[in-house]
């Protein structure tokens, strides 16, 4: 666990190739990354624990539609992410 690990008590999810692939295939890398760490980091455990490929699947698919739209972040609203 590291110190960062250690404050937060939250696990933090290193991003898989085939994520990073998706955000970059669909242009979205910069969105990915200007998003606060924790929805970072919440996207990619959330995607990455779910058991079946079908379920990854949908999950990265929702956060890739999030991000292109804006202003969503797991099917709530977030302004500060709402693209002007």
């Amino acid at each position: 666990m590291t110190e960062e690990n250690a404050r937060t008590k939250r696990p933090r999810y290193p991003m898989p190739d085939f994520i990073k692939r998706a955000l970059e295939e669909r242009g979205l890398l910069h969105e990915y990354q200007v998003r606060p760490d924790y929805q970072q980091n919440d996207y990619i455990g959330w995607i990455t624990r779910a058991k079946r490929l079908e379920t990854q699947a949908k999950r990265l698919d929702q956060m890739l539609d999030e991000l292109e739209l804006g202003g969503v972040y797991m099917n709530m609203e977030h302004p500060s992410s709402r693209k002007r």
